[in-house]
């Protein structure tokens, strides 16, 4: 009988060679995930410092009457970055969750795609709180512009309530503003370029949530996909339910509410793994 014992030593020592291989390429894997994971924190942490820089410049500009256009200018670009930064976020998330929903799909469990899932939910639960941070901003910021314009129409001799001024805003006509107004000192004058300012302001920052738009929308099914990770027992748009707007859906204040992450946590006994960003049900 032919003695096989060396052809068994090789396939055993061969088969040891497998694993090792295997458990090398998963430790490459995992360092390479964490250094992504460290990626988007970076890029989730300038986002952060830039929405605090555009609070400075808020309130720089409404200081002013006159703002320079230098503090405009700095402002438009801190704007342009935070959505460019944003959009990395967004599709390193999605690239993420793609990698963990095609593992689940083949039924594969382990430590490693655990933690994997875990840091994906730290990430996009930050993600989710700086983005929500920056709207609140803007929607102050919004606030604030149109009470100047409020304040100089009254200084002009011309009152109008909330619901007037945002039709007078929503006309997205300029010169509606000046209508009957006599031009006879220079307050008057004064008044009217100010309201000018702020009207153009706003027209930027109606912009900028136009573009955010579908991030906000692509937020809520982040959020989603956290509650499918964890099992919790309800879906998204039950846990965390954007606030629509009962305007019309194509009108600049429709827009602007859609937008406003406004969300209502209902998941019964357990936690969601986002965690609560500190906005609740606006009704």
């Amino acid at each position: 009988m032919k003695d096989r014992t060396g052809e068994l030593r090789a396939a055993k020592d061969s088969d040891d060679d497998d694993e090792v291989t295997v458990s090398v390429d998963r430790d490459r894997f995992m360092d390479e995930f964490f250094e992504q994971v460290e990626e988007i924190r970076g890029f989730i942490d300038k986002i952060s410092e830039n929405v605090e820089e555009v609070k400075r410049k808020h309130s720089a500009i409404l200081a002013s009457p006159n703002p320079d256009e230098k503090t405009k200018e700095e402002l438009e670009e801190l704007m342009s970055d935070i959505k460019k930064t944003a959009n990395k976020v967004r599709s390193k998330l999605k690239s993420i969750e793609q990698s963990i929903e095609q593992e689940e799909g083949l039924n594969r469990s382990s430590a490693d795609l655990r933690i994997r899932k875990t840091q994906h939910s730290t990430l996009s639960r930050k993600f989710v709180e700086v983005m929500s941070e920056y709207n609140a901003t803007q929607t102050d910021y919004r606030e604030r512009c149109k009470g100047r314009i409020q304040r100089q129409l009254e200084i002009t001799g011309r009152t109008t309530t909330s619901e007037e001024l945002e039709d007078m805003l929503e006309s997205g006509n300029p010169a509606i503003f000046s209508s009957g107004i006599i031009m006879d000192s220079n307050i008057t004058k004064q008044a009217l370029n100010e309201i000018e300012t702020r009207h153009s302001e706003i027209i930027k920052l109606e912009n900028s949530i136009r573009e955010l738009h579908d991030m906000f929308m692509d937020m809520a099914m982040l959020v989603e996909s956290q509650c499918h990770y964890f099992g919790l027992p309800v879906p998204c748009h039950h846990c965390w339910k954007p606030c629509l707007s009962p305007l019309h859906p194509g009108s600049l204040r429709g827009l602007w509410t859609l937008s406003t992450p406004w969300y209502t946590q209902m998941v019964g006994d357990k936690e969601c793994p986002l965690g609560d960003t500190g906005h609740h049900d606006h009704s």
